[in-house]
């Protein structure tokens, strides 16, 4: 008698990726790549974005590169559309992209502040928005949301950036809660300091300390992880840190 597999195959699930042409993002797309998914990627960097493409078309997967600015509407819906014509179906989503400026709220910038909202939870909102509809229709469907530790907690200079993954917390909190029914599981992951290019350009002795940062895989694992679960467990929120910060 063929065995029932309880937990939820990522194989032959279309996938779409915000953010991965580099760091979180490009590790999660190689990971469902191997795992048999089928990827649409998105980012603002197109030749990274190939690149992430073809490294996954090279271990069998059905890579589509798409590049995206989630800072406006039409692209973020052409995304959505492509996607669709492409494979029919949306059964994971991943909104992974994000950035941060960091000043004292006195002296923040408006623009920079709202170039932060625009993508961080603007863009994610109409994204998730209109990928509900194929979400839902998929009976069994995923949403990860990359949130921050910075969306619980509070640090200097950290106003504009943790305003908008506090934000993200509570939208992914209502979005579980409203799209449940539906057959859709929401996961909100809040990692602490990930070693990736979000720190290039950070406080000159963060080079210091990259060796104890988590590493892109150890988020990466941890939505894997989540997504097989059978689809009567849902993990809803996870915080994960460096062991020695």
């Amino acid at each position: 008698m063929a065995v029932r597999r309880s937990f939820m195959e990522i194989k032959n699930k279309v996938a779409v990726i915000t953010g991965a042409s580099r760091g979180i993002g490009k590790v999660i797309a190689l990971e469902f790549a191997r795992k048999g998914a089928h990827l649409v990627l998105a980012a603002r960097t197109a030749g990274m974005l190939k690149d992430v493409a073809r490294d996954a078309q090279q271990v069998g997967a059905d890579a589509l590169a798409l590049p995206t600015d989630l800072a406006h509407e039409d692209q973020i819906k052409r995304l959505v559309k492509k996607t669709l014509q492409r494979f029919g179906r949306i059964d994971i989503l991943v909104n992974n992209a994000g950035f941060g400026y960091f000043h004292s709220i006195a002296d923040f910038p408006t623009n920079q502040w709202d170039e932060m909202f625009a993508v961080n939870l603007r863009g994610l909102f109409i994204l998730t928005r209109e990928c509900i509809p194929a979400l839902r229709q998929a009976g069994e469907s995923v949403v990860v949301n990359v949130a921050s530790l910075a969306g619980k907690n509070a640090f200097v200079n950290g106003g504009g950036y943790a305003a908008t993954k506090h934000a993200l917390i509570g939208f992914s909190r209502c979005l579980m809660l409203e799209e449940r029914k539906n057959g859709m599981r929401v996961l909100v992951i809040c990692p602490g300091s990930v070693d990736t290019q979000f720190f290039d350009n950070r406080r000159e002795d963060i080079d210091s300390k990259r060796a104890r940062m988590l590493k892109p895989e150890d988020v990466a694992s941890s939505i894997i992880h989540m997504i097989e679960l059978p689809q009567r467990a849902m993990v809803s929120e996870i915080d994960i840190r460096p062991a020695d910060p």
